[in-house]
């Protein structure tokens, strides 16, 4: 018995180790230097997390007057969203980045040394409108440098980094902000600059020039035509893409109440900050151990069912918080929700990409982080008033409800979305960078066989 055992413990390893590799093979260069600047920029996303305790803790301001800074600076990202996709295309990606990352390292030293209450809540605006400036660029340029069967991957693995750093600044953020919150704004615009060197320095650009290929062979959105015909207008007749956003606006509001309702509705119950902090900890736990296996076991998979599932994971998810009566049984609520989320993140924004037209990826960009924007403005207000008009068993039915609701809406709409013919295997080449796969047909060809097994070539799916 003892060499088939040990024959079994080795091949363990092994097998882990050739996952690990192939989960992380075959990206570009740039990519990995993309992956880096999100993770540096995460690593410092101090101040958002602790904003309310700064204000209320330090400066001695109401609850009221940090939910208003708080809503200003939600406000920020809701303007900087469709901005920031308009520069995206027109500028292009790297520019973008650059302006959104120095804008932001200044706002938020600033920010630090505001003392006075209008001066605070104009420059907390400001800071959620730079802070936000740079995600359309970063999806954008993801999706020109990363061919479109690693796609999935490429985005899970960036979740992946967001997390990660989020976790580690979470829990720095404490540490740091015992010798002063001073430290924590300078703290985190000297990590988003170093964010901005990799960029200025690493990252060469990688918009598709102007009179090239005007059909993105890999897109299948409603202008896939030149550049000049992409504006923002026509993202908004684009009823398919709209629909997405729509769709990804529902699970957004309910993603967002695990920050705002879940902590308003445990301390309810009698359950601690603590208890909160132990309870919240399970998704970022979860997100860094099981994102990359999951996403090798999804990436194969129809982006429909995963879609469905998904939605049908967070809304029953939040709808189990009814249901919680211990510290052990929240966390299990979170638990599943969390399994949507990590479903739900690449899977989502492989979709954006295959909708959005070649030329006008940072304005379709630009619309779906609007969606997340205006989930963070809106859920804490949804949530509170639902909390103290009908009690939180009624906002956690409603999210079992919302949940169904976004399923549907996603079987309905991805059982009409048109295929497209495998890649012949080349690449076309945008800006230096290697942008999508050539020789493959029209959006509306027939699916090949890779997409009729729902393959990642089908090509399917970012808080901050």
């Amino acid at each position: 018995m003892s060499a088939p055992i040990s024959k079994s413990r080795r091949r363990g390893p092994s097998r882990i180790r050739r996952a690990a590799v192939e989960s992380v093979s075959g990206l570009p260069p740039q990519f990995w230097w993309l992956w880096t600047s999100t993770l540096v920029n995460r690593l410092g996303a101090f101040v958002a997390t602790f904003l309310a305790l700064y204000l209320t803790v330090e400066r001695g301001y109401s609850a009221s007057y940090a939910g208003l800074v708080g809503a200003l600076y939600g406000l920020g990202g809701v303007v900087s969203s469709v901005g920031a996709g308009v520069l995206t295309d027109r500028l292009g990606r790297r520019p973008t980045m650059l302006i959104g990352q120095v804008s932001t390292a200044a706002s938020v030293a600033l920010l630090g040394f505001m003392t006075d209450p209008v001066a605070i809540a104009v420059v907390a605006g400001l800071v959620g409108m730079a802070t936000n400036a740079s995600r359309p660029a970063v999806q954008a340029m993801m999706a020109d440098i990363v061919a479109p069967e690693d796609r999935v991957r490429a985005f899970s693995l960036n979740y992946w980094a967001i997390n990660l750093g989020f976790a580690f600044s979470s829990t720095a953020a404490g540490l740091i902000a015992e010798h002063g919150y001073l430290a924590l704004f300078l703290g985190e615009a000297t990590l988003v600059l170093a964010c901005a060197l990799v960029v200025f320095f690493k990252l060469p650009e990688s918009r598709p020039e102007a009179g090239g290929a005007a059909d993105d062979p890999a897109s299948t959105g409603a202008s896939a035509a030149g550049a000049g015909r992409v504006s923002m207008l026509t993202v908004l007749r684009d009823g398919r893409f709209m629909t997405v956003v729509g769709l990804n606006l529902l699970l957004a509001l309910l993603f967002q109440q695990a920050y705002v309702s879940m902590p308003v509705s445990m301390g309810r119950a009698g359950f601690s900050s603590a208890d909160f902090g132990l309870v919240i900890a399970v998704n970022g736990v979860l997100i860094v151990l099981l994102q990359i296996p999951v996403t090798r076991f999804i990436e194969h998979r129809s982006p429909a069912v995963l879609l469905v599932g998904s939605a049908l994971l967070a809304g029953y998810g939040f709808g189990m918080t009814a249901l919680a009566g211990s510290v052990a049984l929240y966390a299990v609520a979170v638990a599943v929700w969390t399994l949507g989320e990590i479903i739900n993140s690449p899977t989502q924004m492989g979709l954006v990409v295959r909708l959005s037209p070649l030329h006008g990826r940072g304005r379709y960009q630009g619309m779906y982080a609007l969606s997340w924007s205006v989930a963070s403005l809106a859920a804490p207000l949804v949530g509170g008033t639902i909390i103290d008009h009908y009690g939180p068993d009624v906002l956690w039915a409603g999210c079992a409800a919302v949940g169904t609701v976004a399923a549907l809406g996603y079987g309905l709409l991805l059982r009409r979305l048109p295929g497209k013919a495998a890649p012949s295997g080349g690449t076309a080449t945008v800006a230096g960078n290697r942008a999508e796969s050539a020789g493959q047909g029209p959006a509306d060809a027939a699916p090949s066989a890779d997409e009729r097994a729902g393959t990642g070539r089908a090509e399917i799916p970012s808080n901050s």
